[in-house]
């Protein structure tokens, strides 16, 4: 995915939903902060997102745009619907949202994760492909280790314990 894809999707959503707020909390939430991030990042052709103000709208989102629908198969990447607990995030993420404006998003705005909460956010969720993903933001130099570790104190015990035994997986950083 692209940033200007991500914008169209915004867009797209935010006609949907009639709503012109959305957040965005998947992979492609790398693009509000890095609109050039390294292409082994941007392989998603998904990107994950809810009205800020409506989430429980999220259902039409997939109904309209999202995988399979005419919108998908028209411009090969598409919108899923999601609610705010689907990842899990720090407690305060929603302070480092990162705005997407521009002429493209035709007045909407993206509400994308920063960089450290999207981390987080991928390894907590543990699946192979996340890791690669924080490590390939990692070598990059999109987010550090520092600034992933700083936001420990925003989780939940269990969650800081998961989240400490991944440090081994990158003694590099």
């Amino acid at each position: 995915m692209t940033r200007e894809q991500l914008e169209h999707i915004i867009r797209a959503v935010a006609s949907i939903s009639g709503e012109n707020s959305i957040v965005i909390i998947g992979s492609q939430a790398i693009l509000g902060s890095y609109a050039d991030a390294p292409a082994s990042l941007l392989t998603s052709m998904e990107a994950d997102a809810f009205p800020a103000d409506a989430p429980e709208k999220s259902d039409i989102i997939d109904g309209c745009i999202g995988e399979l629908s005419p919108f998908h198969e028209t411009y090969g990447y598409y919108a899923h619907g999601i609610t705010p607990d689907a990842a899990e995030l720090p407690a305060h993420w929603r302070s480092r949202l990162v705005r997407v404006e521009s002429p493209a998003t035709q007045g909407n705005v993206g509400l994308c994760l920063s960089p450290a909460d999207l981390a987080v956010s991928k390894l907590l969720a543990g699946r192979d492909k996340d890791i690669d993903f924080v490590r390939g933001m990692l070598s990059a130099q999109l987010v550090t280790l520092t600034a992933i570790q700083e936001l420990e104190q925003e989780l939940s015990p269990k969650q800081q314990a998961r989240l400490a035994a991944l440090y081994a997986l990158f003694p590099e950083a």
